[in-house]
């Protein structure tokens, strides 16, 4: 297969792959190689030492909320003596916005690729405010985590088990003709969610729950963000160990350092350190007050949506600057840098043009453009959450990496 042929066949696995939400489990019963001790977490390997501030306290949080520590001295100590284990989430068949904690009693969404036979996981979205993917680890932070597992995840799982399936791939081709990016802006997705999930959640939890469930779901703009990660997760993983393959398959970040991952380079990562995203801050904080971009999330723009789809979503540069001609001409330029347009995902401002997909990182270089990524900001303290908003770039450094590492490879 020459390397025109395996991008074509890495993009085509991509786009053909149907990602179905089959349920809600726990993270140890599911998660390929998940125990206890083990927490995952957002982007490429890290160390303890090299941790930012935000996926520290989400550490501290899981291991508080795991039941392994008493406070954060206690966890800091567990650590250092060398009885937790880290590991990024995409070695797991995993992902998670922002910090990305994963740890063995979470609740997680099981997601499968009926066309290639692959799974993919994610955590559920805890909301706004102090919540643990920004590193937040107060009481009121572990007892909403308690209530999401105890309580919404049964409902949630049980529901799904009513329902059979919820066709992901489907719901975000309907939400990016709703206005969805299905990165930062999720309005429309989630709604669809509800939408699908409120018949099946009313007719198995008593009519409190019931409320109480769907009230949580209705007010969390972004309930439907994790979901579509792991489902960009088993469309992506589905391109991916293309022998030849130039296309990049994961693109994500720590809070320190920025990686990605290629088809055709197995399992290697390159890196580089962490951009801090230029955009809209909320009252009171400024560029000073942020860490470096940090989360699995940009999976989304790997699969051909969040940034890459801005021409379908105007109104996100209200939340990450901007005007809409931007958000236009930022889909524009990631044409140039993919191998094609999506099948299924489609665009009504330009014609109904499906999404660019596939980044090849050949042309990454050559031209000199980096994908764009559409971002939430966090303080770089733990706890404080979310500080703003904005549109950041991966630094070239990984994609030339990845390339010299290619051409030794295989000898070009």
């Amino acid at each position: 297969m020459d390397l025109a042929q395996a991008n074509h066949a890495a993009v085509e696995r991509m786009m053909t792959a149907r990602p179905l939400l089959k349920g809600v489990a726990t993270a140890r019963d599911v998660i390929p190689g998940m125990r206890d001790g083990l927490i995952l977490h957002a982007g490429p390997p890290i160390e303890w030492g090299r941790m930012s501030g935000p996926l520290r306290g989400a550490v501290i949080g899981a291991l508080l909320f795991e039941g392994l520590a008493e406070d954060e001295s206690d966890a800091t100590g567990l650590i250092e003596r060398g009885e937790i284990e880290f590991a990024p989430c995409h070695h797991h068949q995993t992902v998670g916005p922002m910090a990305g904690v994963t740890s063995a009693s979470m609740a997680v969404y099981v997601v499968e690729n009926v066309t290639h036979g692959n799974l993919a996981f994610s955590n559920l979205n805890e909301g706004y405010g102090k919540v643990l993917r920004y590193g937040a680890y107060s009481p009121e932070v572990l007892e909403k985590l308690g209530w999401m597992n105890s309580v919404m995840a049964p409902v949630l799982a049980d529901a799904l088990a009513a329902s059979a399936e919820l066709d992901l791939r489907a719901l975000l081709a309907e939400a990016l003709h709703m206005g969805d990016e299905g990165h930062n802006r999720n309005k429309a997705g989630s709604l669809l969610f509800l939408k699908l999930l409120a018949p099946h959640v009313a007719r198995v939890a008593s009519s409190d729950v019931a409320e109480e469930v769907l009230k949580f779901l209705g007010d969390n703009a972004l309930s439907v963000l994790n979901p579509v990660m792991a489902a960009c997760k088993a469309m992506a993983d589905a391109g991916h160990g293309v022998e030849g393959s130039t296309i990049v398959t994961a693109m994500a970040r720590n809070g320190t350092d920025f990686g990605i991952r290629v088809s055709g380079l197995g399992g290697d990562w390159f890196t580089a350190p962490a951009q801090v995203p230029d955009g809209l801050y909320f009252s009171g904080f400024s560029s000073e007050d942020a860490n470096a971009d940090i989360g699995d999330s940009t999976i989304t723009e790997t699969a051909g949506i969040g940034g890459f789809a801005m021409a379908a979503a105007p109104a996100i540069v209200t939340f990450v600057s901007g005007t809409p001609k931007d958000a236009v001409n930022t889909t524009m330029e990631m044409y140039e840098i993919t191998e094609t347009d999506h099948l299924h995902f489609t665009i009504p401002a330009l014609d109904f043009r499906g999404t660019p997909t596939g980044i090849d990182l050949r042309k990454v270089v050559e031209l000199g453009i980096t994908p764009r990524i559409n971002t939430g900001i966090a303080h770089r303290d733990a706890g404080i959450g979310q500080v703003g908003a904005g549109l950041v770039r991966p630094p070239m450094e990984v994609f030339e990496a990845a390339l010299i590492a290619y051409a030794e490879r295989y000898g070009v």
